[in-house]
């Protein structure tokens, strides 16, 4: 499930609605959203009637805090911990993060883990870890760092430290193996985000690559944990669940967490795009800068949501899968516009900093259309500093 902007209102609802008859109806095991892994297992411990300590209420506390931490997403985790209630703890619905943004929240977990479980190789991690303290407030400097030759990567520590933790499954899964598979998550997300701040400096295409290629890895452990007949829902960015081969992502090189799965689950694999005219969104002007409540500009000459605009529906559920009648089917596959808003907008610079081209029926199999979208309600929160999440895309 996509959606155009990381703040408009009518996708979230309607990515909830989706996401309710999916549960109920049809048995799906898991969402799984374009946010951090330790943050949305705080949420998970929620919705799944797990204890939860004081420290885990403040999840999602850091920007762009709205993109999660909204009214939104609020009511569905409330619905879905609702939902939960009423099933036997392996039936429960789970609720997991597919990023890898979370460098120092992921390592503070494996310690804590590490510290109950085992404190001789807590010790070791920490002494592994301890190659990337400096760079804990800002990872993206360590990239920088890295590049230099007076500095070392912490690349060996931090696979040793996963490798290792793998080799004791078998001694600490029967003590707990939610908390097990949680710590090895987050080791796994430790690795990447390592090499993630690495490459960043070589160029945004690798580092793009490596993030979706974790999401969809993530997502790939998630099915094994959950077992054979797991079903999952995914939320994130059109940018991120349509599939890039379809868009000028794939002439540079880029690819995506949608076209993965289309690869490799074919049908199996359902993605529904989002789209909108105008109206208002929440983002902000620049990095770690306050949100904003900012008109949506009227979509462009030649774009698809300009289309969209001209049929005068303000609102319509659009099947691309199955064929179209012939008129239609020829407008969508002519290569267009497509407007993706993420945590920033920048009205002033849109057409270069917010559209790009695709051929929309080849990039999603639905396509949900909002004519008009308003702005999402952010909760508020004590935000805490660090590198925000979707750093440097955006989405």
């Amino acid at each position: 499930l996509g959606e155009a902007t990381h703040g408009s209102s009518e996708f979230y609802r309607m990515r909830a609605r989706i996401s309710r008859e999916l549960i109920a109806r049809k048995g799906f095991s898991f969402v799984a959203i374009e946010g951090d892994w330790p943050d949305a297992a705080r949420i998970d411990h929620y919705v799944r009637h797990f204890q939860c300590p004081a420290s885990e209420w403040e999840a999602f506390a850091r920007f762009p805090v709205w993109m999660w931490r909204n009214k939104e997403v609020q009511e569905f985790v409330n619905w879905l911990r609702a939902h939960n209630a009423h099933a036997t703890p392996e039936r429960r619905v789970a609720f997991h993060g597919l990023d890898l943004y979370s460098l120092h929240a992921s390592i503070r977990a494996i310690l804590d883990y590490l510290d109950d479980v085992d404190p001789a190789v807590a010790r070791v991690a920490r002494e592994r870890y301890g190659c990337l303290t400096p760079w804990q407030a800002d990872p993206a400097t360590y990239g920088q760092a890295a590049l230099t030759d007076v500095y070392g990567t912490c690349e060996d520590d931090v696979t040793n430290m996963l490798i290792d933790l793998l080799q004791k499954r078998n001694d600490y899964t029967p003590r707990d193996g939610e908390r097990f598979m949680d710590a090895v998550q987050n080791a796994r997300l430790v690795t990447k985000a390592e090499r993630y701040y690495r490459i960043m400096y070589y160029g945004s295409r690798a580092s793009w690559n490596l993030r979706d290629s974790h999401m969809f890895e993530t997502l790939l452990n998630l099915f094994d944990y959950h077992g054979p007949e797991s079903k999952a829902i995914i939320w994130a960015h059109n940018s991120h669940v349509g599939d890039a081969a379809a868009t000028e992502m794939s002439l540079r090189g880029e690819f995506n967490i949608g076209q993965l799965c289309r690869k490799d689950f074919a049908d199996k694999a359902y993605s529904i795009g989002f789209g909108t005219n105008s109206g208002t969104v929440a983002a902000a002007s620049n990095w770690d800068e306050p949100m904003e409540i900012k008109t949506v500009r009227p979509a462009m000459e030649k774009s698809y949501e300009k289309l969209c605009h001209e049929t005068g529906v303000g609102s319509f559920m659009l099947g691309l899968r199955d064929s179209l009648p012939a008129d239609l089917g020829k407008a969508l596959s002519l290569p267009r516009l497509e407007r993706a808003i993420g945590v920033i907008y920048r009205p002033e610079t849109e057409l270069a900093s917010h559209y790009f081209q695709a051929i929309l029926p080849g990039q999603f199999d639905e396509y949900i259309w909002f004519d008009e979208t308003s702005a999402v309600a952010s909760l508020e929160t004590l935000e805490l500093e660090g590198l925000p999440d979707t750093y440097p895309f955006g989405v």
